[in-house]
């Protein structure tokens, strides 16, 4: 296979010396280690950031199977279409195969089992090419990590066509790609849906949630992402996200001109409602903004007759992703390791809060978890035997300690990691809770001044420590423990029912959150799909993760950890909503000194501060 460096001429000595083997004889994009990983790149900087671009050979004249299933498989890393691909293929098995129907992930190139050895004599063939699965991306794009990283033997038959060439009568569907082959040719971008109404909760603005998903890196990117949002939700995201796209809709062009105006002509749907065609035009502007990172401030939607609209991130109201972030979404606050008393950190510099959170309590122990809500007006603090849930104003209007919201009975034997725990705000003004008591463990939603359990399906022995939901109301995730202790991140969906009277909700649909790590310490919602997680990998200190919604790693490399830290937190106020992403934010357990992380290194905010906690509201 031939490469052509995009880049530096330097590169092209780095390409050749990656250039590996591949099955017998075939050659690799790429060495075959290393973890999956998101680069982030635009759309128009992806070819002069990367290293190499990979376009296919065809198969040589008398290449025997082992070899054209090699050339095969290399072909289908390439930066072009499955045409070269296909040139391995029988005519027949050219048009049955399916490259669109996912893709098998594998650790390693896979190693080849042949049935016997070919002879001259031979018109038919068959092997087996075997290796470990760590991840799927099915045929909606959406990425799995493969639960204990499978092994899987993929059957090749092959036949002896007229002139004694070779080629691939029978293969499965899909493509076959190892880690490296697949972060250098994929790459992960969101598609954006709206939230579905709850319908026990009044009117509330429209949200889009983001959807990730895998594409292509260099094969018409921006159609590809504006085809996948038309096709509809992942399955996993489904019981909670709704599209503005009919059936039949279908994307027939996409182009950007020099004014970064994305321009999308449908066909198979009506675009005469205005209504209906902004909706639609939105969930296409932000997935392919987020496609071109900056490159695209408008989007024009037409129909097969000419009807059309506008959408941009100026549009009123606002509904992209972190549309219920909130107005105080970039704010700090600390709570006072001494006494529990909270403060807006700014700047370095710290400021009570008004109200009775704002004062030590004369006489009594400092407060628990203090959460802040994300219009900022009030906080949610947990008592401190661990055993009362309040709701607290932050005004001087408040001059008091309310009553408890919620009480849960304290029991003989009862220990610290009992009682109530992680009280978390969603943008909808829901808090939400966890119940640890031992006798009766529930996750409670309050909406108002009334709780609401709220049953999570799939536990399988496992129980919820702590949470923290997103703000959109409908991804959780949820720190689980097992039989053994350990605990581990998984992701739910929230489904909201009932009626405003009688609101109900439910956890459905938990799949791991970061399956490569085997301890998490803490978690924070990021970004619109990200985790922040500070956790370890097997036999590795505790670093700082960001964890896609999907399961995937978004970095090539953990963020650097600090030495003891024991908690980090993020903003989840970033990109459209905020211009300047709001730093990291960590705490060391042992003296409580707390940290901002500015351009890759940590940095103490204030050498006064010793804080029990530092976060960001939600």
């Amino acid at each position: 296979m031939r490469r052509i460096s995009r880049t530096e001429p330097r590169l092209a000595a780095v390409a050749g010396a990656v250039v590996g083997t591949l099955l017998v004889g075939g050659c690799a994009a790429m060495p075959d280690s290393g973890g999956i990983g998101k680069v982030e790149l635009s759309q128009g900087t992806a070819d002069k950031n990367l290293q190499v671009r990979v376009f296919p050979v065809g198969p040589a004249k008398g290449a025997k199977p082992g070899d054209l299933l090699a050339g095969f498989l290399d072909a289908l890393t390439s930066d072009e279409s499955y045409d070269t691909a296909r040139q391995y293929l029988t005519a027949e098995a050219g048009m049955r195969w399916k490259p669109d129907a996912g893709i098998k992930v594998l650790a390693a190139n896979p190693t080849v089992q042949p049935s016997q050895t070919v002879t001259d004599a031979d018109t038919a063939f068959a092997i087996r090419a075997s290796s470990r699965v760590v991840a799927e991306v099915d045929d909606k794009h959406a990425y799995r990590f493969a639960d204990g990283q499978r092994d899987v033997a993929l059957p090749f038959s092959f036949v002896r066509e007229k002139g004694g060439e070779w080629r691939i009568s029978e293969l499965p569907d899909g493509v076959v790609i190892n880690e490296t082959n697949f972060r250098n040719s994929y790459r992960q971008a969101d598609r954006f849906f709206y939230a579905k109404q709850d319908p026990s909760a009044a009117a509330a603005p429209e949200v889009l949630i983001a959807d990730p998903i895998y594409l292509r890196r260099r094969t018409d990117p921006l159609t590809s992402a504006a085809r996948a949002v038309v096709a509809g939700p992942s399955d996993w995201l489904s019981p909670v996200a709704q599209t503005a796209f009919p059936t039949g809709s279908t994307v027939e062009q996409v182009s950007v001109d020099e004014s970064r105006t994305a321009r999308v002509v449908l066909s198979g749907v009506d675009l005469g409602s205005t209504m209906l065609c902004r909706r639609m035009a939105t969930q296409l502007f932000y997935t392919l903004a987020d496609q071109g990172k900056g490159q695209i401030e408008r989007l024009d939607l037409k129909g097969p007759h000419g009807a059309g609209c506008q959408a941009s991130r100026t549009d009123v109201p606002f509904t992209g992703p972190g549309a219920l972030v909130g107005p105080s979404a970039g704010q700090q606050y600390l709570q006072r390791a001494e006494d529990g008393v909270l403060m807006e950190v700014n700047d370095a510099e710290g400021t009570t809060v008004r109200g009775p959170l704002g004062k030590p309590q004369p006489g009594k122990q400092p407060l628990g978890t203090i959460a802040v809500a994300r219009d900022g007006a009030r906080a949610a603090a947990i008592g401190a035997n661990g055993h009362q849930l309040y709701t607290v104003g932050l005004s001087d209007n408040v001059r008091t300690m309310p009553e408890p919201l919620l009480t849960t009975p304290v029991r003989a034997g009862d220990k610290a990691e009992d009682g109530l725990a992680s009280p978390s705000w969603d943008g909808r003004g829901d808090l939400w809770v966890v119940d640890r008591d031992p006798q009766n463990r529930r996750v409670l939603m309050v909406r108002g001044d009334k709780p609401v359990t709220v049953p999570v399906e799939g536990l399988d022995g496992h129980t919820v420590q702590d949470l923290k939901i997103s703000s959109d109301g409908v991804r959780v995730a949820l720190m689980l423990k097992d039989v053994r202790g350990t605990r581990s991140l998984w992701l739910g969906l929230v489904v909201h029912g009932g009626s405003i009277e009688a609101p109900t909700a439910q956890v459905v649909g938990l799949r791991p959150a970061a399956p490569l790590l085997t301890e998490v310490a803490s978690v924070s919602w990021a970004e619109a799909d990200q985790l922040l997680v500070l956790g370890k990998e097997n036999g590795r200190l505790p670093q700082l993760h960001y964890m896609s919604t999907d399961g995937s790693q978004n970095s090539e490399a953990p963020l650097q950890g600090g030495e003891g830290m024991s908690s980090a937190e993020a903003s989840e106020a970033r990109g459209d909503v905020l211009q300047e992403v709001k730093p990291v934010l960590a705490r060391q357990a042992a003296d409580g000194k707390v940290y901002r992380l500015v351009n890759s290194q940590w940095r103490e905010v204030n050498p006064t501060f010793r804080a029990s906690a530092f976060v960001y509201p939600g």
